[in-house]
């Protein structure tokens, strides 16, 4: 019963029956067909089909709850029991937002000197493919924003609040200031992320309220790097993170200048599935994020 649950999970995720029954390693008639007799043992349609995969009935979403629980619950009691034997061994994978990526080495880094056999694969993706993957047993857990958009039912561990920066060249417009006022910044041509990235819509929030206007970015990229790299040229300005902008490193072309009126603070954390017992691996990042956390509040 169990790889019928995993075919149902892949169906969510996947939202089509044959990449679906790739990303389980089998062909498409086989993941139906195991969908179908699923259906059959519970005695209720969980599949709107048609020519193509529709959607879920109401019985196959209370249906997908039980399966992602029952097979979160069983990689587990597998981890766990291979933890008793040799140890936290294993992948470890993580999605970050991109103003949080460069602090995810700030958890892994400790992690595998506590845990050297765990591999790690990191993610960037936006806060709500976090929370999606993170239903869905794609990731282990996800660096992310708690305080600005709905969570969901997940387990939390705040680690730092995120303040906001206008980064620009000494010699541009505001360069040569303190501080400067979110109106102040709704006047600068910025680059900026994405409008699928949460930070963005934060950003777009405290610029419209300050200076009214739609926020029309001179360059949008879902990479922070790039952004800095185009800022790093003394020729763009963007609004940052302080402890991005500190992580990747300020030059002579560069200055972080707070932003002021209202001072935006958001909190950034750690999520990990609702689930108890954790797998050891995900257990072993809360204690880290713990560890982390207390560090930075000093």
């Amino acid at each position: 019963m169990l790889d019928k649950l995993e075919y149902l999970i892949a169906l969510s995720r996947e939202q089509h029956f044959g990449r679906a029954a790739e990303s389980c390693g089998v062909t498409q008639p086989t993941l139906s067909a195991g969908i179908k007799q699923l259906e059959e043992m519970l005695g209720v349609l969980l599949v709107q089909r048609g020519s193509r995969f529709i959607g879920f009935t109401a019985e196959g979403e209370r249906t997908l709850d039980w399966a992602r629980r029952i097979v979160g619950d069983s990689r587990a009691m597998r981890e766990e029991i291979n933890a008793l034997r040799h140890g936290l061994t294993g992948q470890l994978r993580i999605a970050a937002i991109p103003t949080a990526l460069a602090m995810v080495a700030q958890l892994t880094t400790p992690y595998r000197a506590r845990h050297p056999d765990v591999r790690f694969t990191v993610w960037s993706r936006t806060s709500i493919e976090i929370l999606t993957q993170l239903e869905n047993l794609e990731i282990d857990a996800g660096v992310t924003y708690l305080d600005n958009e709905p969570l969901g039912r997940v387990n939390a561990v705040p680690l730092y609040q995120e303040r906001y920066q206008l980064l620009t060249a000494p010699d541009a417009a505001l360069g040569d200031r303190k501080r400067v006022t979110w109106k102040e910044v709704a006047q600068v041509p910025l680059c900026l992320l994405t409008p699928d990235m949460q930070n963005r819509r934060i950003i777009d929030g405290l610029l419209r309220s300050a200076g009214g206007a739609a926020v029309q970015p001179t360059l949008e990229s879902d990479s922070m790097i790039l952004l800095f790299a185009h800022v790093r040229t003394g020729r763009w300005a963007s609004v940052m993170p302080a402890r991005l902008a500190e992580t990747l490193g300020l030059t002579a072309t560069i200055r972080a200048i707070p932003i002021v009126e209202p001072e935006a603070v958001h909190t950034i954390g750690l999520v990990v599935p609702p689930r108890e017992p954790l797998t050891p691996l995900a257990a072993a990042l809360v204690a880290e994020a713990k560890r982390l956390a207390a560090g930075l509040a000093e």
